[in-house]
């Protein structure tokens, strides 16, 4: 239960909330979400690629290499800034509410640094610009994600979650979109900018946010925010339990992902490699998208969140054996597809079932962030391990198979949480 401030009435922005929340609150909410990722694979997908081809020459570093040290720079600052503006966020006692400033600011933040990236004449620019979008945009994402654990009660943010991970595929795809048809680089990241700040005008001008009492904001200290966010598996061993699994399946899935190119070039012999991809990711899409929202919904009907993760990293894992043991065209699309369906499940579900295990209401912000890390930190991770594996271990059928166990291994490992059925 919340404890009650001076006045005796719980702050509504620290209850647990009890009423379902409309579907027009889920539609902004899941437009605001969608047009966060817009801003981020709008370029990653195209429009760095291409200024990385540009500024490389005289540089003596290759595009694959520009383009690696701008994004991961930014990866770098995504695993800062994401659980540090989730907790600024959990203290905000603004008129406006504790989320909805830093939705608002972060967007027009990363509108402005896309335009900046637009204007870049060298990869230091390119870098600053890049790392900025990262910074900004993902105070917007943190405050979008903590919203849900806000105003949603437990039993309603499976479907939730999986209205949000819709938005997020869709905006991955309008993002690569946009880039593509808007007219050269400079189009491009004006069109993702302008989407960027237009699509989260609806969910912050329309429902108003949950206000913290200036009263219940904890006195401030660098010391005690600092140590804030050290998880302590003793102290809260479920929030650590759902953050390793999902490290782990995300790890699984960033392995399979990365030297998908190289993979059908390489192994698979395939005619066409980069056709061969956006083939694979066509079908994971659908099917992902065919079961994200479905997956979310019947958990929540269910009441019940541990077996759908369990069985979704399951499936992702078999998948990726698959890569391993069947190593042929048409062994390529049947994983692709069971991947898209293991992994929209997981992403609506286990999205839900990290806001179960959140501790406190104080700092839903924050350790939604903390947990957010299992998100980025794979990307980091998964060269790191996967090089060394192509190249002496092995090749992609032991790269794949190790994909395998370490999904399987955090599918496993989410039956010890104990406080979520």
């Amino acid at each position: 239960m919340t404890a009650a401030d001076p006045a005796g009435t719980p702050p509504s922005a620290l209850s647990e909330p009890v009423e379902r929340v409309g579907r027009g609150w889920i539609s902004a909410l899941s437009l605001a979400n969608g047009a966060i990722w817009v801003g981020w694979y709008g370029p990653l997908q195209i429009l760095l690629a291409s200024q990385a081809e540009d500024f490389a020459p005289g540089t003596g570093l290759s595009k694959e290499t520009v383009l690696a040290w701008v994004t991961g720079a930014g990866a770098v600052v995504s695993l800062v800034a994401n659980p540090v503006f989730g907790a600024l966020s959990d203290r905000t006692t603004a008129r406006r509410g504790r989320r909805t400033p830093w939705i608002l600011a972060g967007s027009a933040g990363g509108a402005l640094s896309l335009l900046l990236l637009a204007g870049a004449g060298g990869i230091w620019t390119m870098a600053l610009g890049w790392c900025l979008v990262q910074l900004t945009l993902n105070a917007a994402f943190a405050a979008v994600t903590a919203a849900v654990p806000d105003r949603v009660p437990r039993l309603q943010r499976g479907s939730v979650g999986g209205w949000l991970g819709a938005a997020q595929i869709l905006g991955v795809v309008g993002g690569t979109g946009l880039a593509t048809v808007a007219g050269g680089v400079g189009g491009g990241y004006a069109a993702c900018a302008v989407f960027t700040l237009v699509g989260v005008l609806p969910y912050v001008l329309r429902f108003p946010d949950l206000r913290l009492p200036l009263a219940r904001r904890p006195p401030w200290s660098w010391r005690s925010f600092a140590a804030s966010f050290r998880l302590s598996p003793r102290d809260h061993p479920d929030l650590a339990w759902a953050w390793l699994t999902r490290f782990l399946i995300n790890l699984s899935n960033a392995l399979v992902l990365l030297y998908l190119l190289y993979y059908l070039r390489d192994r698979l012999h395939y005619d066409d490699p980069e056709n061969g991809v956006l083939i694979l990711t066509a079908v994971n899409g659908v099917t992902l998208l065919a079961t994200v929202v479905v997956g979310g919904v019947w958990s929540d009907r269910v009441g019940r969140r541990k077996p759908f993760v369990i069985w979704s990293g399951v499936l992702m894992a078999l998948a990726t054996g698959l890569l391993s043991g069947w190593q042929t065209w048409p062994g390529a699309i049947l994983a692709a597809a069971v991947l898209g369906v293991g992994f929209g499940v997981f992403t609506s579900v286990d999205f839900a079932l990290m806001t179960d295990v959140l501790p406190r209401a104080l700092d839903r912000g924050k350790d939604l962030g903390v947990i957010n890390v299992a998100n980025a930190l794979p990307q980091v991770a998964a060269p790191a391990l996967a090089a060394p594996i192509v190249t002496y271990l092995g090749g992609y059928r032991m790269l794949y198979l190790v994909a395998a166990v370490i999904g399987l291994v955090g599918a496993v490992l989410v039956r010890r949480i104990r406080g979520v059925d």
